[in-house]
Formats: C-alpha cells, sequence, structure tokens
C-alpha cells in the first residue's frame, strides 16, 4: 500500500510525534510519502485561474503542486497533519489546498480521490483542534473522500512535547498508534465507501455542470465532466 503525508509545518513538534506514532505500525507493509510545508510547496496561490483554464501544468508552482498531486493520486491513504495556529491550519497547509482548488467538486475532481482513506492529525494550545481539522477536511470532502478520520488532541498549559507530563504524553501516543494499527489491518483493495454527503455534492455539482454546458458548451470543467461520463450513468465510486 501507498502512505502520502502532508505536514502542515516542518517543526518536528507535539504533531510531528502524533503522526510518527500513528505510521509506526504501518511502516513495514506501506511505501510512505511525506512532504513538509512550505519547503515542498513554498508558493502561494495567485488567482490567476490558470489551473482551471489551462491545468496545472501551467501553475507558476506546477514543479511542486504536480508532485503533490501525484503522489495524493496514487496514495491508498492520505495523511494530513497540522497544528492549530490561531485556530486554523498552518498558513502553508491552507495555501497548498489553495492550489488544489481546480479539484473541488464544482470544477474537475479526481475520480481517484473518491473511495480514499484520510487521517487528519491535529492538536493545539488550549481550543482551535476543530476547526483546523474542519479546515482540511473540507478541502477533502470537496475532493470526493468520505472516509475521514480526525484525530485531535487539546493541550493545556504546554505545547513543548518534553514539558507535557508523562501521562499526557503517553495517552495521546497511545491513541494515534491504536488508530495506527487499525489502519494497517485494512484491506485496501477494497474502495472506502462514498457516503451520502460526498455524493450530494457531486448530484448538485452535476446539475451544475449539466445547466453550465447548455449556455456554453466548451467550458473547461463541462467538458470534463463530459469526458468522464458523469452527466450520464457513470459515477466516479464503485
Amino acid at each position: 500500500m501507498k502512505i502520502t503525508v502532508i505536514n502542515g509545518t516542518e517543526k518536528h513538534g507535539v504533531t510531528y510525534r502524533l503522526k510518527e506514532a500513528f505510521l509506526e505500525p504501518l511502516r513495514n507493509t506501506a511505501e510512505i510519502t511525506e512532504f513538509y510545508l512550505p519547503r515542498d510547496c513554498p508558493g502561494f496561490c495567485a488567482g490567476c485561474t490558470t489551473c482551471f483554464n489551462k491545468g496545472p501544468e501551467a501553475c507558476k508552482d506546477a514543479k511542486y503542486v504536480l508532485a503533490i498531486e501525484k503522489a495524493l493520486l496514487e496514495a491508498d491513504l492520505l495523511v494530513f497533519t497540522s497544528p492549530a495556529y490561531v485556530f486554523h491550519a498552518t498558513g502553508a497547509m491552507k495555501a497548498m489546498l489553495d492550489h488544489f482548488g481546480y479539484h473541488w467538486m464544482p470544477h474537475r475532481p479526481a475520480k481517484e480521490m473518491f473511495g480514499k482513506r484520510a487521517v487528519i492529525i491535529t492538536q493545539c494550545l488550549g481550543s482551535g483542534e476543530s476547526s483546523t481539522a474542519k479546515d482540511i477536511k473540507d478541502s477533502l470532502s470537496w475532493w470526493g473522500i468520505s472516509n475521514i478520520r480526525k484525530c485531535t488532541f487539546k493541550l493545556m498549559g504546554d505545547v513543548v512535547w518534553d514539558r507535557l507530563s508523562e501521562e499526557k504524553r503517553s495517552s495521546m501516543l497511545n491513541s494515534v498508534t491504536k488508530a495506527g494499527r487499525k489502519y494497517a489491518s485494512i484491506d485496501y483493495s477494497v474502495p472506502a465507501r462514498t457516503g451520502l454527503i460526498v455524493r450530494c455534492k457531486f448530484y448538485a455539482c452535476r446539475i451544475l455542470q449539466t445547466k453550465i454546458g447548455k449556455d456554453h458548451p466548451e467550458y473547461t470543467d463541462y467538458r470534463y465532466w463530459k469526458a468522464n461520463g458523469w452527466l450520464d450513468k457513470v459515477r466516479p465510486w464503485k
């Protein structure tokens, strides 16, 4: 199996240790590819719409975006990690997700995303772990992923690993290691089920694309949906 990990920071702090503990049960059987932000995707989306009109290969940051896209599409399991920065995912994570706006459901969702599994690992000081996870989950769901697990942790008093109590460190590590063991036992030859929420998003966007196609048959997104057969009876899930 293949795992792609997107780390929202290059810092090897609490989030990094939680991610390492999650991956430990999977290392002997998985091929793991990791990206660290902002190093592996340093550019901000400029909102130029080039990816929508000409494709991601024309993006000013294509060498970074295409490498991440390839790893995401080929992976059986996606892991996203981010500490909470002012109640949200890191700016680097948001910048990376912005680059994949063209894969959102109203545009050109990749059929490979439907049926994938994803895990989000976040932690915060006081509060913000839920909103941080939601930042990431929003994109994953609009990419077509239904099976998304959130491993969120709330710290009180400190966010430096060595200053956390042994009890707190053990509790968090046990939790993510247990989750890792669960994902290590999955048969990834069987796609995850596409749930009702994602299906509803798909059908709403299908109506949108059908309407757009009547007025603008050369529109890029419409032609993409039509070429995939999604405006007929073909669906991106099994």
